[in-house]
This record gives C-alpha cells, sequence and structure tokens, in this order.
C-alpha cells in the first residue's frame, strides 16, 4: 500500500488491514512482530508448537524460559485454564498497568509453552490490534519482547536487532513511533492461594 493512502485512512482501517495481514501470516504458521500493550513483541498462534519453536530459535532462548500468552476475554482464561482463582480477577481489576499473572494447570496450548512447574504465564489485554486479532484467530496470541535472549528489552521498534526484523514473517505497520517505559508486572498464583511477586 501506498503510504499516502496509509495517510488519509483513518486509525480503525489501519488496524483492520494490519490485523488481517497478521493473521493470514499466523494461520500459515508464521511469527509476527507486533506492538502490545507494554513493548513490542514476537507473537505467534500459542496452539501451534512448530511456530512457538521458530520464536525460541530466533530469540536464541531455551525451552525451559517458557513465553506468556495473550487473550482478550476471560472465556479465552477459562479455555486454558480449568481454575482461575478469584484473587486473579481482583488483581486483574485493581491493576493500573499491564500485569501478566502466571496461573497454575494450564491446557489447551502448545506443550512448548509449558513451563517446568506446570505454569503459563497470561495477560488480558484491550489494545485495540492485539484484541481484533485474537477475536480473528480465536485463540491466545504468544507474546516475548523482540530481543535476543539475553540482550536488553527494546523500548521501541528502532531499537529492535535486525535479527529480530529479518526472522518473522510479517511486521505489523502500527505505532512504530511509541516509545514503552517497562514490561509488564508478573505475579505469579497458585491454585493454593499463594501470591508471589516476580517483577513489580
Amino acid at each position: 500500500m501506498h503510504p499516502l493512502d496509509r495517510m488519509n485512512m483513518s486509525e480503525q482501517e489501519l488496524i483492520n488491514i494490519e490485523v488481517h495481514n497478521a493473521f493470514e501470516a499466523i494461520k500459515a504458521g508464521g511469527i509476527i512482530l507486533y506492538p502490545t500493550d507494554t513493548v513490542w513483541g514476537i507473537g505467534c498462534d500459542a496452539t501451534n508448537p512448530e511456530a512457538v519453536k521458530k520464536i525460541y530459535d530466533l530469540k536464541m532462548r531455551s525451552e525451559a524460559k517458557s513465553m506468556i500468552v495473550l487473550m482478550n476475554s476471560d472465556r479465552m482464561m477459562y479455555n486454558v485454564f480449568k481454575e482461575v482463582p478469584e484473587t486473579a480477577w481482583q488483581i486483574l481489576d485493581l491493576s493500573e498497568k499491564p500485569t501478566t499473572l502466571v496461573l497454575d494447570n494450564p491446557k489447551n496450548v502448545a506443550p512448548n509453552l509449558i513451563a517446568a512447574d506446570n505454569t503459563l504465564g497470561v495477560r488480558l489485554v484491550k489494545e485495540p490490534f492485539c484484541y481484533k486479532l485474537m477475536e480473528r484467530m480465536k485463540k491466545p496470541l504468544v507474546s516475548t519482547s523482540a530481543n535476543i535472549s539475553g540482550q536488553p528489552t527494546p523500548t521501541s521498534y528502532k531499537e529492535i536487532d535486525h535479527h529480530i526484523l529479518d526472522g518473522v514473517d510479517y511486521i505489523v505497520n502500527l505505532h512504530r513511533e511509541k516509545t514503552a517505559a517497562k514490561p509488564s508486572a508478573i505475579i505469579k498464583l497458585g491454585n493454593d492461594m499463594t501470591v508471589k511477586v516476580i517483577r513489580p
């Protein structure tokens, strides 16, 4: 699409185009680079283990270090977790910033996303692009920072390494000028009611 054509479009129209393009890449088993409610992320269909492996390989990251998934609804949460502690909903309701919850006993996701202790990190998002993409996918979306493992997390698109840019199947053309302060908070919640703050 010509840049001038994009300039004449509303943000909603641009989001719809990018959702379509990202969905086509993901449907084909690809991985995408996209803006989230925090930092830029690398993502794929969270139920596709081959696509998940592509992300681990691109980031040069051990599969022992699990990745989080984004969801856009309570229904999606209950499709992945048989039990969601009441504390989880209270934290999500009260949180003033994006918060990732690590919960027990996930199901219906790629096995190579699940941590050794049988937990999975999840974040409910309302950010329009991510929300609409998952609405189209009807599945959770993997989200991991757009860096090679061990390197600093980029806070803006222009800081992303060329190895990452060249290694994904589609780069979403939205919010490339945005700077994010930091990744989400991470809180681990056990079904036994234990609460542990991993990243404030």
